[in-house]
């Protein structure tokens, strides 16, 4: 049996508010994604409007996109006491978000052999 060829996923990441911290995507496969244990992690500096990130080798699949903007460089998504984030975030296809994350069909794409660009946008919900 052949290996499966790998590509590249890249996300344009629209509605950074400034240029502090840091992008981070996180691409899921299904089993993984209600977890948070993502087969994909990529960095990206931050810069105000938007930012593309390009994951490299990722298998032709369908995948979950989660991202936030580590503005303070702490590597998590801080939130405040009530547990809402105090930085953006957002999900692929822009699904919509309730009091939970988005079921993983809504934020998901598919990756083919040739790889396939999209883009999202991040919510703030609370202002700096």
């Amino acid at each position: 049996m052949a290996a499966l060829l790998a590509a590249v996923l890249t996300v344009t990441v629209q509605g950074v508010r400034n240029g502090d911290g840091q992008i981070v995507l996180a691409v899921c496969e299904e089993a993984a994604y209600p977890a948070g244990r993502c087969a994909f992690r990529v960095t990206a500096p931050a810069a105000e409007g938007s930012v593309r990130v390009a994951v490299p080798d990722v298998p032709p699949g369908i995948y979950a996109l989660r991202v936030y903007h580590d503005e303070n460089g702490n590597r998590q998504l801080d939130r405040n006491l009530l547990g809402l984030p105090w930085e953006g975030f957002g999900f692929g296809n822009d699904a919509p978000v309730s009091l939970a994350p988005p079921n993983f069909r809504d934020a998901a794409v598919t990756v083919g052999e040739n790889g396939v660009e999209t883009a999202l946008t991040l919510r703030y919900w609370i202002s700096p």
